[in-house]
């Protein structure tokens, strides 16, 4: 039972639609804290922009000019003042009509490729199972894929750049994949490939760590005082985000939580784990581990997304494993919520976005588990991006580096020029 003495709820964490300004601490200066606020609150008056920067009109000014000029914002009609009152304005909006980004991220049996405008929406996507998993045979097949994808719905945008993800540990700053174990990947030189292949600038993340910069940029909630994400999937994984900033760890290992002990006694036993313990959260809540739980529960399912789709027709003891699933992820949930206290905890998992029994199961657990969080109600949510979880990944690799730096993060295109 939980202390008398947690600390007074906080107040609900904020909707996109409440943002009252760009966040001083999430983005780089500059044109980057412009461009936020574009994104924010376009279409948007350049005084608007400069009230909620704090920049001065002259200096927004010249930072729109330079974003109007790479063709990543446009102006919109001329609006005026109450009853045509006051001096008419240009506002100013990301425009979506020139470029796209691409991404890919690769899954355990599987691998998705995507197009996405600058406003973070998926255009198109693609998912193939894995046929090697030789990294450069998979990484060629990729950039194949990619082009026949912008080629179908490109619509004559250009691809401004590629972001990559994939799960366990990953160095964004050399690009590499320092370590995958179910693909048997060890320090893959994902950037120098893939750039090399497509002649476009390449950037390299974890999912976890892409998902919670997609949130920030573009989720329901906002996420940006401090959010902890947490991935379950085939790969089990979490990243913490603080004042906008990513945590990585000197040896790109932050959100390593896959062996985190559950203690899992009394929900049906424990399962083994690689690591040669049990009980690890991985091995009790990945995706392999509840096919093989279904399979002993006399469901005839082959794969993952079959058991979902039965859980989600209502086939009882599909939904039970997705509960026992939220319940044993809301013990992990408790534990990180007690180590970060952030505002916010996504929870990235499809029985949570889809069931509602499966986040009242979760935010129950943190309810009776956690010494911090008093109100998992409004502190845990569901990921904003529930259905095409992979497919933004990838892409938002792409885009939280031109949101940090929009004049910096690639060449000036040919086409903006």
């Amino acid at each position: 039972m939980k202390s008398p003495s947690a600390a007074a709820r906080r107040p609900s964490p904020l909707l996109r639609a409440d943002i009252p300004s760009a966040g001083s601490a999430r983005r780089v200066g500059g044109t980057g804290s412009v461009l936020g606020a574009i994104l924010d609150h376009g279409p948007v008056a350049r005084s608007t922009v400069a009230r909620l920067t704090g920049l001065s009109p002259a200096s927004v000014s010249g930072h729109v000019g330079r974003l109007l000029a790479r063709g990543l914002v446009r102006e919109s009609a001329e609006t005026s003042g109450p009853k045509g009152l006051g001096r008419p304005h240009i506002p100013v909006e990301i425009d979506t009509g020139r470029y796209l980004v691409a991404g890919a991220h690769i899954a355990v049996a599987h691998s998705t490729v995507s197009l996405m405008d600058l406003r973070g929406r998926i255009v198109a996507e693609e998912r193939q199972p894995h046929r090697t998993t030789d990294p450069r045979r998979m990484l060629g097949e990729l950039v194949a894929r990619l082009g026949r994808l912008a080629a179908a719905h490109g619509s004559g945008r250009t691809v401004l750049a590629l972001g990559f993800a994939t799960g366990h540990r990953v160095d964004p700053v050399a690009g590499v994949i320092v370590e995958h174990p179910q693909l048997g990947w060890r320090d893959v030189p994902v950037r120098d490939i893939l750039g090399a292949a497509t002649g476009l600038p390449v950037h390299v993340d974890s999912h976890s760590r892409a998902l919670a910069r997609a949130e920030q940029l573009f989720g329901e909630t906002s996420t940006r005082t401090s959010t902890v994400l947490l991935f379950v999937g085939a790969v089990v994984d979490a990243a913490f985000a603080t004042e906008g900033a990513m945590h990585r760890g000197p040896r790109s290992g932050a959100g390593s939580v896959a062996h985190l002990p559950l203690g899992a006694g009394g929900t049906g036993g424990t399962e083994p784990c690689a690591c040669g313990r049990s009980g690890c959260l991985q091995s009790e809540v990945s995706e392999r581990a509840m096919v093989r739980r279904a399979a002993g529960k006399g469901l005839a399912v082959g794969s993952f997304p079959e058991l979902l789709e039965q859980a989600l027709a209502g086939e009882e003891r599909a939904v039970a494993l997705f509960r026992r699933r939220a319940r044993l992820v809301g013990r992990a949930a408790a534990l990180l919520l007690d180590m970060f206290d952030p505002e916010v905890l996504v929870v990235v998992e499809p029985g949570v976005g889809r069931i509602p029994e499966c986040m009242d199961d979760l935010r129950a657990e943190v309810a009776e588990r956690s010494w911090v969080c008093d109100d998992p109600e409004r502190v845990v949510v569901p990921t904003s991006f529930t259905g095409s979880v992979l497919a933004t990944a990838g892409g938002a690799v792409a885009l939280g580096a031109l949101y940090a730096d929009p004049l910096g993060a690639w060449p000036a295109p040919a086409a903006a020029s």
